[in-house]
């Protein structure tokens, strides 16, 4: 920092000298009238007992009158010395998240400001370093994952290129396995998109404070839902049990379609072992709870609050176009949670359980 910025930094600001102004004619004001009713009743009390004749009354309230206008003025002066600097030091921290922001607003991530005191004002602090330490992580994944997904999308669409441009030209003749390996590049190249509308997704969905809701047969909704992943689960030969009961929810019924088919895709993606994938919906006293289970590697308990991270993936091993982008249980998370409810996950030996509470009734 420059010494002329640095000077500047230093200097009181607007609010510091109105406060200080408002401060002292405050002072002002108290002390001239605790003087003026002090003067009064002093000369009121000289004259009535003080026996004194007119020229030492007279003596006595000039000299009442001049320790009164000096007291009054010490008391303004080291009053407002002493609020000017009470006040800059309480505000000092604000200084800092002035800066802070001019630095964000340039596109710059600043440092944490410094705290002070644990009072109103540090948890203000406190807070903002917290969401300034959040938007450079959030930023800082969001890089990396539009990074990994550039790299990734360079191979399959050379290879696509070089294949096509050879059976332009003659050089090569399609077959069946060909045409298999190019679909199979054309499938990664579509998953890698899917993951990018995922983030503009996500953004949006963060944007939103209200959803609208609409009573729906949620049961219903369940088993459309499964019925989408019905070729999926054949190629994969997985087989699905659903029993729901019948409930009408207030629920936005494209997000709670895109909340299921979330989580029916985990269970599908991460499927590991023998047996079905079981979708229940159950009505409880407070809600209605739906869960899908599926046999899987067990989440670590360590692990649980984090899977609905955004960017967070579990299994750092898996590729991409096998493990996701880490989005998926973000937005199914924020979409609950719009609707007031709760998500959670359970896990046993070999299973793990995604489970959804709605309440059943919920303002819109």
């Amino acid at each position: 920092m420059s010494p002329r910025k640095r000077v500047k930094s230093l200097l009181p600001s607007g609010l510091l000298w109105r406060l200080t102004l408002l401060n002292t004619l405050i002072i002002i004001t108290a002390t001239a009238i605790s003087g003026w009713a002090i003067y009064n009743t002093a000369c009121f009390l000289a004259a009535g007992v003080g026996n004194f004749d007119a020229q030492r009354q007279e003596q006595f309230n000039t000299t009442l009158l001049y320790y009164l206008w000096l007291f009054m003025i010490i008391a303004v002066i080291a009053g407002s010395m002493l609020h000017f600097y009470l006040t800059k030091r309480l505000i000092k921290p604000i200084h800092g998240l002035i800066e802070s922001t001019k630095q964000l607003k340039r596109g710059h991530f600043p440092n944490p400001v410094e705290v002070y005191k644990q009072d109103e004002i540090g948890q203000l602090v406190i807070q903002y370093n917290g969401l300034i330490e959040q938007l450079h992580s959030n930023e800082q994944q969001r890089k990396k994952l539009v990074t990994d997904l550039s790299h990734e999308i360079r191979t399959p669409l050379a290879n696509l290129n070089g294949y096509l441009q050879a059976l332009r030209d003659g050089n090569i003749v399609g077959d069946a396995a060909l045409f298999t390996s190019l679909h199979k590049e054309s499938e990664r190249l579509s998953q890698m998109v899917e993951q990018l509308e995922q983030i503009k997704e996500w953004d949006h969905l963060s944007a939103q404070s209200i959803v609208i809701k609409e009573a729906t047969e949620i049961s219903k909704l369940l088993n459309q839902c499964a019925r989408m992943f019905e070729w999926t689960l054949k190629q994969k030969h997985i087989s699905i049990q659903i029993d729901a009961d019948t409930c009408h929810l207030p629920i936005h019924v494209e997000r709670m379609q895109q909340v299921i088919s979330n989580l029916l895709d985990n269970a599908i993606r991460y499927y590991e072992g023998t047996g079905p994938i079981v979708l229940t919906g159950r009505k409880q006293a407070n809600g209605y709870y739906m869960s899908i289970t599926g046999p899987a590697k067990p989440i670590p308990d360590n692990e649980k609050d984090h899977v609905f991270k955004r960017f967070y993936r579990l299994d750092t091993s898996r590729s991409r176009d096998t493990g996701g982008s880490g989005l998926g249980l973000a937005i199914t998370k924020e979409i609950v949670e719009h609707h007031h409810g709760k998500i959670g996950v359970d896990t046993t030996v070999d299973h793990n359980i995604f489970w959804v509470e709605l309440p059943y009734d919920v303002e819109n």
